[in-house]
């Protein structure tokens, strides 16, 4: 029997077409193995949103096909669909196949083993735009968490960012119907106490469907979580990033509202300079950022606010940056994860005059620094009061609604929603004061 290894690079929707792929060649009879060198088939799952995630993929096929000489090592993912022909050159690659192949992925692997197929460098990757398909698979978390699975729903991005390159290499959005979203959660409810909602623009969800299908204009994301509540008996649902302007009003209250939504509200930024989010080609600007993000806080007081930012983006100026570090000072941020840019060639902002390697480090330093010191204060104001917190491995670890780490007073089993009082905040984490009570 053929022995397969998938390796995930990149962001929670690369790892849901890994596991998706994982499945798929399962089901055509490949056996899972636990590293490159019991493996015959090696699939490289690739990331490109940077410079650095290629070179990244690079080193690990030359590593895979050292360790393994004998294995046939398969690229896909959006590296491979941006660049097949460069991919194919490398020693040790079998097969590249595209996004726009990556549902047929299991199909080709298991012809080839079928048939004891030699394969050398073929090429399977055409126009993305093409096809309404993607990979969609529950996952677990990236971190080794086997409690909190991540459900995509939706794939793909009409935006055209000025930096990013994803809407290239994955296709305009692409929304998974209801009723599959509804029957993977209610599947997923028998197992977990929380399911995590991604996508590559997750509050475009269901955009293209009414399109399709000529549905009315309301089955948008909010009309989607209440059906999963009232359709499902999962004890909590968490959103992971969505665009500003897509946390619409009826979406935060309905957050707010619901004890089974996480009050937890992460909504990409990149800059808090106007100019630079003009350059950027993003749809908002500072004030439209800033009146979301104080409604969330006044519908959720506690709720863990976290946006992408960037440094560097070319031409942003010191009075930019600055501009920039205060709008982010004066906003009410739980944490921010904080990116320096790095050029993404075929990308409109890699033309432009960029920002000195140093000075970029240095912006990145100092916003981190501001980070810290908001999630610190955040963590403080927990003490005394208490968060609702999923149980994860290890017995002594779990995570709050408001995307806090808590370090447990005592093992518990995983995959339990627990009351834990909160009584320090210490190193990234925040400490239970008392005894829990089991709640689910």
């Amino acid at each position: 029997m053929e022995r397969f290894f998938v390796k995930n690079f990149g962001c929670r929707a690369a790892q849901a077409d890994g596991a998706a792929i994982e499945a798929g060649l399962a089901q055509k009879g490949l056996a899972p193995a636990n590293c490159y060198s019991d493996a015959d088939v090696i699939v490289l799952n690739s990331c490109t949103v940077t410079a650095t995630a290629d070179h990244d993929l690079e080193q690990v096929v030359r590593r895979a096909h050292r360790e393994q000489p004998g294995a046939r090592i398969v690229v896909t993912g959006c590296y491979a669909q941006r660049a097949p022909d460069a991919i194919a050159k490398l020693k040790g690659v079998s097969m590249v196949v595209g996004n726009s192949h990556k549902v047929a992925l299991p199909d080709l692997i298991a012809r080839k083993c079928e048939d004891h197929a030699e394969y050398h460098g073929e090429i399977h990757a055409g126009d993305i735009f093409e096809s309404r398909e993607f990979l969609s698979a529950p996952i677990e978390d990236a971190a080794g968490d086997r409690t909190r699975p991540n459900l995509k729903i939706q794939d793909g991005c009409n935006n055209r960012c000025s930096f990013c390159i994803i809407p290239y290499v994955r296709g305009n959005s692409r929304s998974a119907s209801a009723e599959q979203v509804i029957g993977e959660v209610r599947t997923l409810a028998e197992r977990y106490r929380e399911v995590v909602l991604s996508g590559i623009n997750l509050g475009r969800w269901g955009r293209d469907l009414a399109a399709l299908d000529h549905a009315p204009a309301g089955r948008k994301l909010p009309w989607l979580v209440r059906r999963l509540l009232d359709e499902t008996p999962i004890d909590r649902l968490r959103l992971s990033s969505v665009e500003p302007m897509d946390f619409s009003d009826e979406l935060l209250e309905l957050m707010a509202a619901s004890p089974r939504i996480a009050k937890h509200v992460h909504a990409p930024l990149q800059s808090g300079s106007d100019t630079v989010l003009r350059r950027m080609h993003r749809k908002y600007r500072p004030r439209h950022y800033e009146d979301r993000v104080r409604k969330a806080r006044r519908l959720m007081p506690d709720a863990a606010i976290g946006a992408d930012v960037m440094t560097g983006f070319p031409g942003e100026s010191n009075a930019e940056f600055e501009d920039s570090f205060a709008f982010i000072d004066a906003m009410p941020f739980t944490y921010l994860h904080v990116f320096t840019y790095s050029e993404r060639p075929g990308t409109p902002a890699a033309e432009r005059e960029q920002v000195p390697a140093q000075v970029r480090k240095e912006r990145t330093h100092r916003l981190r620094e501001l980070a810290a010191g908001k999630n610190l204060a955040f963590r403080e104001s927990m003490i005394g009061g208490t968060l609702s917190v999923v149980t994860l491995d290890g017995g002594l670890r779990g995570l709050s609604s408001n995307y806090l780490k808590v370090e447990l007073a005592r093992p518990v089993e995983a995959n339990r929603i627990v009351a834990v009082r909160i009584g320090a905040a210490r190193g990234e984490a925040v400490m239970e004061q008392s005894a829990f009570v089991v709640i689910g």
